[in-house]
């Protein structure tokens, strides 16, 4: 336990942006460690303000004693999907992995170590919650002052389960795929199937209730966290020990959260150094040939090598490809189940007119496509060998221009594709279709520029792990917050206008708004791009 904590403490004063910011010099990277923290406390309070409106919800409604039970739910979900997400680029396959075995640690001491430092990285968005809840339950239930601290010291114990069940079958993944050639490839798809999954899930859930008849929507929370606590125990004894308060219960969960890590990761230690040796070996064709090169250009070239490095990584595809992968499925079910039948599915069956709801076409594919481009992250994950790139014979606007190019080569396919879908489901003019596709080209275009701005004004070199620019980077909150705010804006814009305007006239208006502030951004990105 003291090699874990000791290697643990050295993991968290490395990468720790205290420490960068106390000792370094440069202003820049000062400016980029505030502008992070201020992103991130704007995530968290509006975390924490929907959490209180939750609760107020449920104490006006008379579901003081569902806070507990939808907290525990709420803090076990949140846990084992940033853990889905976060498992291969954290004990697997990660940039210092021949450093760390090089120390005198056990395999399973350093796999432990580095579950407990992905646990301390998510831990501020399991306080949000819990603190926000804390606040609502107690402004309606007014519990003893022991509930308080029970409360806060169980939910830092909650999310360990998950976090270690999701450990688990990110351990299976890896291993399953370790034993192809294609290791990241196989890993990718595995991992692509559990988010869609995941996805999926909600709509399941509502189906069933759906068959049974269950219509109040009181009645439904109610029975889905009595459902829930049923079958995962962990938070029926969170609740218990909350409302009781019962300290039974609460042994019970830290006991159980103790024994269950520790027996995972005798398993996970044991397989640890074959895993990350087939993950990070490379397999060649015994019967490779060398066939005619092809001349490009310098951008085409820097685009097929933003390619190779797409596909070489498996935390990358997950994050960046997982948009484009849920167009195509939304584009086959809305070919087979109608998109009428789709647009009631996500409104509950709202009476709604479909035909006003034809102008938003391109912004919920957007939703889907624009919400993580390569370009907000691919210049930061050159890390290290960014000198590299920096010695080829290109200029940096080539570079710049052919991270751009990649990004559009994989996008506006998709955003094609999509918008084909919903449009012939949805029976939409063909002049309508074809200027709902160019609208998509330039929301594409401008997502890509948008990308490249904020990936280079807030590069990051210095990084560990590829999860902290990819998933964590100030550069990917800078890109996504605006843009998802401004989608959902313009989505319900869309639709209001499209009541009073001619579809036509309002999407060509669209396309030359977007269509401008794409080539402002380009511009800019291009301006910055002299700095590289």
């Amino acid at each position: 336990m003291r090699k874990t904590i000791l290697l643990l403490k050295t993991l968290l004063l490395s990468t720790s942006q205290y420490n960068i910011f106390r000792y370094t010099t440069d202003k820049k990277k000062k400016s980029r460690i505030i502008a992070g923290l201020v992103g991130a406390f704007m995530v968290y309070g509006m975390i924490m303000a929907y959490c209180i409106l939750m609760c107020f919800g449920y104490g006006e409604l008379g579901l003081t004693s569902s806070i507990p039970l939808m907290t525990a739910m709420i803090l076990s979900g949140l846990a084992f999907l940033f853990t889905l997400l976060k498992t291969n680029g954290y004990l697997f396959h990660f940039k210092e992995y021949d450093m760390l075995m090089a120390l005198p640690f056990t395999p399973g001491t350093v796999a432990i170590c580095k579950f407990f430092y992905m646990y301390l990285k998510s831990l501020p968005w399991y306080l949000s919650v819990s603190a926000a809840t804390l606040f609502g339950y107690g402004y309606y239930a007014k519990p003893a002052i022991i509930v308080y601290v029970i409360w806060i010291v169980l939910s830092l114990i909650i999310p360990i389960i998950p976090m270690v069940i999701a450990s688990f079958l990110g351990f299976l993944i890896a291993k399953i795929s370790s034993g192809f050639r294609k290791t990241n490839l196989i890993q990718t798809i595995l991992m692509m199937g559990l988010v869609i999954f995941g996805f999926s899930l909600r709509y399941i859930i509502t189906s069933v209730m759906e068959n049974e008849e269950i219509e109040e929507i009181i009645n439904v929370t109610a029975q889905t966290t009595g459902q829930a606590a049923d079958w995962y125990l962990p938070i029926r004894w969170f609740a218990d020990a909350v409302e009781k308060p019962a300290f039974i219960q609460a042994l019970l969960l830290i006991g159980t959260t103790l024994i269950l890590t520790l027996i995972v990761f005798y398993f996970v230690g044991r397989s640890y150094r074959q895993i990350n040796s087939a993950l990070m070996s490379q397999a060649a064709k015994k019967n490779y040939r060398l066939k005619h090169q092809r001349q490009h250009s310098p951008a085409q070239a820097i685009a097929f090598k933003e390619y190779r490095r797409l596909t070489g990584s498996s935390v990358y595809m997950t994050n960046a490809a997982v948009g484009e992968v849920l167009t195509v499925l939304l584009g086959i079910l809305t070919l087979i189940f109608g998109f009428e039948r789709i647009i009631l599915t996500v409104t509950m069956d709202a009476p709604i007119d479909i035909k006003i709801l034809q102008p938003a076409i391109p912004f919920v594919i957007y939703f889907f496509i624009g919400m993580v481009a390569t370009t907000a992250c691919s210049f930061s994950l050159e890390g290290k060998n960014y000198w590299i790139l920096q010695s080829l014979p290109v200029t940096k606007k080539d570079i710049c221009q052919g991270k751009m190019l990649f990004n559009l080569y994989l996008t506006i396919p998709f955003m094609t594709f999509g918008i084909l879908c919903l449009c012939i489901s949805a029976r939409v003019p063909l002049i309508n279709t074809v200027l709902y596709i160019i609208l998509g080209t330039a929301l594409c275009a401008f997502s890509t520029a948008w990308g490249s701005v904020c990936g280079i004004r807030f590069m990051r070199l210095d990084w560990e792990n590829e999860i902290e620019v990819i998933k964590q980077g100030t550069a990917i909150t800078l890109y996504l917050l605006p843009n998802m705010f401004a989608c959902m804006i313009l989505t319900a814009l869309m639709v209001i206008l499209g009541i009073r305007i001619d579809h036509r006239m309002l999407t060509a208006i669209m396309i030359l708004i977007v269509t401008f502030l794409a080539w402002l951004s380009y511009r800019r990105a291009l301006s910055l791009s002299k700095n590289l």
